[in-house]
């Protein structure tokens, strides 16, 4: 998951009475301070506001393109109170995560996301601690293993081929209607990511036409994503929490509400599912969480809550999993189309493995290493979060020679550290001959390409994104014959920067099933 860091001019206009007022008490402050630490090079601030309109509509950007001033490795800057430092280098990288890791592995909690106290039961933006450590510990040893991974794999077939059949039936009816056949292929694949966490979690096709709550609560756990990609100078400024002056809190706590209620509804349906003494042959996360819970393996003070934080868990599993998931196949297909001869690569090591005449399985993907360097040249070009999501330094600590005073946020860059001609030949070419032969993992010990993270904080579902991302891709590939639509606007990198990194245009492509 990711937050967005730019903030409207617009939205800043508004507030100007009250930045002014405060201003010049701040300027008589700071004048009479002498600054006695060292911090990191970066560009001066305005009063109040400090550095917050100089990050435009596309922080990663922006950061990326300040190196050449300031330095290829660190970047400071003042957004509103909020002291932030900017990792912009490999070696920088690995100096945080790997050698100081400890000291930055805190989180500050988005604003909008206090709202149902869903604070104190994230896993992602939770406050590093004895309980973050629990929670983590369950997902990652007693459900995000490779065991249960792979005992789900009936699931994610039966998720991926309703996708291919829904494209074949949308574009069928489109050309019928003298249309050319093209589909939002966004669309299709996030439906089929989401339903994939929803059996993961729930055992259930949320968006199955007999699924009335699922339906709501993929409406609700949208509009929670498109809000939490929002800018809300309320985290920066924190004397207008109370304001809320773009009202980004006041609707998440409205959709936010439906969320968890529907959440709630599933919980109950299990509860009084096992006190009728029913067990399931396959466990999923909520009978994980279920368990710890009743058997107490959590204890005081870390129990898990039953009535509250195991449902801000499932959620966060909806929010992590799919949308990130469906902007990396997106950004996947994008590169092929715009690199034909990569098309045909890919296609050609699926007909030798697979042949024409059965389905890939996720059995074929460690035969399909072309297959897998598309992934991973997708995502170093594409990371789905490309600052990661904020860290915080825990106390003030000496780091590269520079004092970062505790509570400060930090950003790793991993989108432009990815685009460092010291780490890669050709960054902004999309080359997945380089993985070939080559022993680059995503899994956070090559600093160079970290679209997970590394450390104590990185992504807990890399073994069900991995399989899910190559499993819906290879299948993408094999059963369709693909054609743009006359629109090439649809092959432009073009980034919206929201809750992950979406393309500007949505990719509209027509499958023809291949005979």
């Amino acid at each position: 998951m990711e937050l967005s860091f730019s903030f409207p001019f617009s939205s800043v206009l508004l507030l100007l009475p009250v930045l002014l007022l405060l201003s010049l008490r701040l300027v008589i402050i700071q004048s009479s301070r002498k600054e006695t630490k060292q911090r990191p090079p970066g560009p001066k601030g305005w009063p109040v506001i400090g550095n917050m309109l100089d990050l435009g509509a596309k922080p990663h950007q922006t950061l990326f393109n300040l190196r050449a001033r300031y330095g290829p490795d660190l970047l400071w800057l003042k957004l509103g109170s909020m002291n932030t430092m900017v990792v912009q280098s490999a070696k920088a990288a690995e100096q945080l995560l790997k050698n100081q890791d400890a000291s930055f592995c805190d989180r500050k909690c988005p604003h909008a996301l206090t709202s149902h106290n869903y604070k104190n039961g994230t896993i992602a933006f939770g406050r590093y601690g004895s309980y973050w450590r629990v929670l983590r510990r369950i997902c990652t040893m007693e459900f995000l293993v490779n065991k249960r991974v792979n005992d789900m794999a009936p699931v994610r077939r039966k998720c991926v081929d309703a996708m291919i059949q829904f494209m074949e039936e949308d574009s069928a009816a489109a050309r019928a209607r003298g249309e050319s056949g093209a589909v939002n292929l966004t669309r299709y694949v996030f439906v089929m990511g989401f339903n994939v966490v929803g059996n993961f979690v729930f055992s259930k096709d949320l968006l199955d036409p007999n699924c009335r709550e699922g339906k709501e609560f993929f409406v609700a756990v949208d509009k929670i994503i498109e809000l939490m990609g929002k800018p809300n100078v309320a985290d920066f400024l924190p004397f207008l929490k109370w304001l809320d002056p773009q009202g980004v809190k006041r609707n998440m706590t409205k959709h936010m509400a439906k969320a968890l209620e529907i959440a709630g509804r599933f919980l109950k349906e299990r509860v009084e599912e096992r006190r009728l003494g029913k067990r399931r042959d396959i466990k999923d996360f909520m009978e994980v969480l279920l368990e710890y819970e009743s058997d107490g393996k959590v204890g005081a003070p870390d129990k898990i809550s039953i009535d509250k934080n195991i449902s801000i868990i499932l959620l966060e599993m909806f929010m992590a999993g799919s949308e990130t998931t469906s902007s990396t196949i997106e950004w996947a297909m994008t590169e092929l189309f715009r690199s034909p001869e990569s098309m045909r690569k890919a296609k050609q090591e699926l007909d030798q493995v697979v042949g024409p005449n059965r389905k890939v399985e996720e059995s074929d993907i460690h035969n399909l290493p072309y297959l897998q360097a598309v992934v991973k040249e997708s995502m170093r070009l594409h990371p789905a979060v490309p600052l990661l999501i904020p860290r915080n330094a825990i106390e003030d600590t000496n780091f590269m020679g520079y004092v970062i005073p505790k509570d400060t946020q930090i950003f790793v860059n991993v989108w432009g550290i990815a685009r460092d001609p010291e780490s890669w030949d050709e960054p902004l070419c999309f080359k997945p001959e380089r993985f070939i032969g080559s022993n680059i993992e995503y899994k956070g010990q090559n600093f160079e390409f970290l679209p997970f993270g590394s450390g104590r904080r990185i992504c807990m579902g890399i073994p069900l994104a991995q399989r899910v991302v190559h499993f819906a891709l290879a299948s993408l590939l094999h059963t369709f014959e693909w054609d743009l639509d006359s629109d090439q606007a649809n092959l432009n990198r073009g980034e919206r920067v929201g809750i992950s990194l979406r393309k500007l245009i949505p990719l509209q492509a027509i499958p023809k099933k291949r005979n």
